[in-house]
């Protein structure tokens, strides 16, 4: 990468800076700390809480690493055209939807004998079996799959040629050193090379990659390989649901238009300015958040040793967003088909 990036929580403060049609409030950013702050006084806001969901892996081993490192390198666009009518897979009696659906469909392979998680198995896998693989149990079948047989079959190539075969060697060759393994999987899987072009400047927003990163170190809960000395580098993960809690509790705020355009359902393209300015704002009010609720805890004799950073902040708002969904289903929520996020 031979152009100067700016690395995302860089970006985020200079998009924030200069964005147009979103505006970080200090207000909301006050609001959500204290939730958090409330949410950890009952010894919920934990780094291993990431483990707590039925379907992810409970282990913290080579197995548990290579199912993660699929389900993000297919974790992107599952919004609905129609939200009344969603892709949807039914695991062990339990249905699915959004990003749960995949980790359900991935499961449900394991459990019907493909090696989904094996990149001698989906390096080259047909898009038949993909389909057959991620087949949905309600009307709408799952977004972009040629996109996802392409981007699959591209990484477990790459893994296959220069990792033997597993993340964990992309892992061990960076020393435990977050910040290196976000380069070298953006440098090599360029499925994961989330950048934009704004304001005359390259901007990474690195949502899956930075997400793939995370998920190691909350399932191994920091320790073994989700160890990594600087993790708290990792920023949140700019999507099209984060935002939405942001703009919620007033700590993003739309302009007219914007809002406007967002209300009557339209469509943002990836790389947009206006889109770009969701997610660069999101990052910051996030960095924002995580030095709220360190401030606001440096004295509190209970929470003085809270560990927060944007990774934590990011999985509570993502569960919050779900627990209490009918609650912001009238705040709109930005659309981009893109295999970003």
């Amino acid at each position: 990468m031979s152009e100067k990036v700016l690395f995302p929580r860089e970006a985020g403060r200079f998009i924030a800076e200069t964005s147009k049609d979103v505006e970080v409030k200090e207000e909301g950013v006050r609001k959500i700390a204290k939730l958090i702050i409330e949410y950890a006084r009952q010894g919920k806001f934990r780094v291993d809480r990431w483990k707590d969901h039925e379907l992810n892996p409970i282990t913290q081993d080579k197995a548990a690493v290579d199912w993660i490192f699929v389900s993000d390198v297919l974790n992107f666009s599952f919004w609905a055209d129609d939200d009344s009518k969603k892709y949807t897979v039914s695991y062990k009696g339990k249905p699915y939807t959004g990003y749960w659906s995949l980790c359900a469909a991935i499961n449900r392979a394991v459990d019907e004998g493909y090696a989904i998680t094996d990149p001698d198995f989906y390096a080259s896998i047909s898009k038949e079996d993909l389909q057959k693989i991620f087949r949905s149990d309600s009307s709408v079948d799952i977004p972009l799959l040629e996109q996802r047989h392409q981007v699959l079959c591209e990484t477990g190539k790459v893994l296959l040629k220069k990792y033997d075969g597993s993340f964990v060697n992309c892992i061990r060759e960076c020393n435990q050193s977050a910040e290196k393994l976000m380069r070298l999987i953006v440098e090599n899987f360029p499925s994961m090379r989330d950048e934009a072009e704004y304001c005359g400047k390259k901007v990474a927003l690195y949502k899956r990659a930075q997400i793939l990163i995370a998920d190691i170190w909350a399932a191994c809960g920091g320790k073994g390989l989700g160890e990594f000395h600087d993790i708290d580098t990792i920023t949140m993960f700019a999507d099209y649901r984060i935002p939405q809690v942001l703009t919620y509790y007033g700590a993003l705020k739309y302009s007219n238009s914007l809002q406007d355009k967002l209300q009557k359902d339209n469509i943002l393209e990836n790389g947009e300015r206006q889109e770009v300015e969701i997610r660069g704002c999101s990052i910051w009010a996030t960095e924002l958040i995580v030095e709220e609720v360190k401030r606001l805890t440096a004295g509190d004799e209970q929470l003085k040793d809270l560990p927060c950073n944007a990774i934590m902040v990011d999985h509570y708002l993502w569960d919050h967003r779900r627990e209490f969904q009918v609650d912001m289903e009238s705040t709109p929520y930005h659309k981009t088909r893109s295999i970003y996020y």
